[in-house]
C-alpha cells in the first residue's frame, strides 16, 4: 500500500523518471525520539517527512518518510476506517511534503488537502 501511494501520488503530480524515496516503519517510542530530535515535540506522531530539496530543486532523490505504524493503526481505528486507507493517507501526505507542498497557511492547505483526495480516489480509496 505505501509504495503504491507513492506511485500514484508521483503519478498524480505528472512526476517524469526515476525517484526515490526511502521509508521507514517505527513504533511509536521511535518517531517520538525523531520528533523530539527534528521539531522539539516530545510525543508521537504518525508521520514525519524529512525532503532532501528545496522545493524548487527536486532531484531523484526526494528524501525520506517515516511512519508509526502503531500510530497509523490506533488513528485507523478512530476514524473508522481500514489501516490500509490510513497508511496510504499519510505516504500521500507525506509524499507531496517531499515534492514541496505545505500546509502552513489556509491557502497552501486546502490546495494539499484537495490533491490528497484526488490522489486517494484516484486509488480507488475515498474518504
Amino acid at each position: 500500500m505505501i509504495k503504491r501511494a507513492v506511485k500514484a501520488t508521483l503519478k498524480s503530480e505528472d512526476w517524469q523518471g526515476r525517484a526515490e524515496v526511502s521509508i521507514t516503519v517505527v513504533d511509536d517510542e521511535q518517531i517520538k525520539e525523531l520528533n523530539a530530535a527534528h521539531r522539539g515535540i516530545d510525543s508521537p506522531t504518525d508521520v514525519l517527512s524529512f525532503p532532501l530539496n528545496d522545493g524548487d530543486d527536486i532531484g531523484e532523490e526526494l528524501g525520506d518518510i517515516v511512519i508509526s505504524m502503531e500510530r497509523a493503526d490506533i488513528q485507523a481505528k478512530e476514524y473508522g476506517h481500514s489501516l490500509d486507507r490510513e497508511l496510504a493517507f499519510l505516504t500521500v501526505h507525506s509524499t507531496l511534503h517531499l515534492l514541496g507542498y505545505d500546509h502552513m497557511i489556509e491557502e497552501e492547505e486546502k490546495e494539499m488537502f484537495d490533491r490528497q483526495e484526488k490522489i486517494l480516489i484516484s486509488m480507488g480509496i475515498p474518504r
